[in-house]
């Protein structure tokens, strides 16, 4: 017996604004870390841009870590 997928409009209104707020949370930290890439010089982040870059795109993870390990905030 399989299961077949829901569509999201067969979701709960709960489980549809949980997706939506996730969404939003997701979109938010990326767009927050790559500004900030954008903006802070190269001798303040730890590593290479790029690399700090390409990691923003893994979910959640990569924002957050950029914010916890990739800003050299002692300069």
């Amino acid at each position: 017996m399989t299961r077949r997928k829901k569509k999201f409009s067969e979701l709960s209104p709960r489980s549809r604004t949980a997706i939506r707020v996730g969404a939003f949370a997701q979109i938010a930290l990326q767009a927050a870390a790559l500004w900030d890439l954008s903006r802070r010089p190269a001798a303040e982040i730890r590593g290479t841009k790029r690399a700090w870059v390409a990691a923003s795109f893994v979910n959640y993870f990569g924002p957050i870590a950029y914010f916890v390990w990739g800003r050299d905030v002692r300069r």
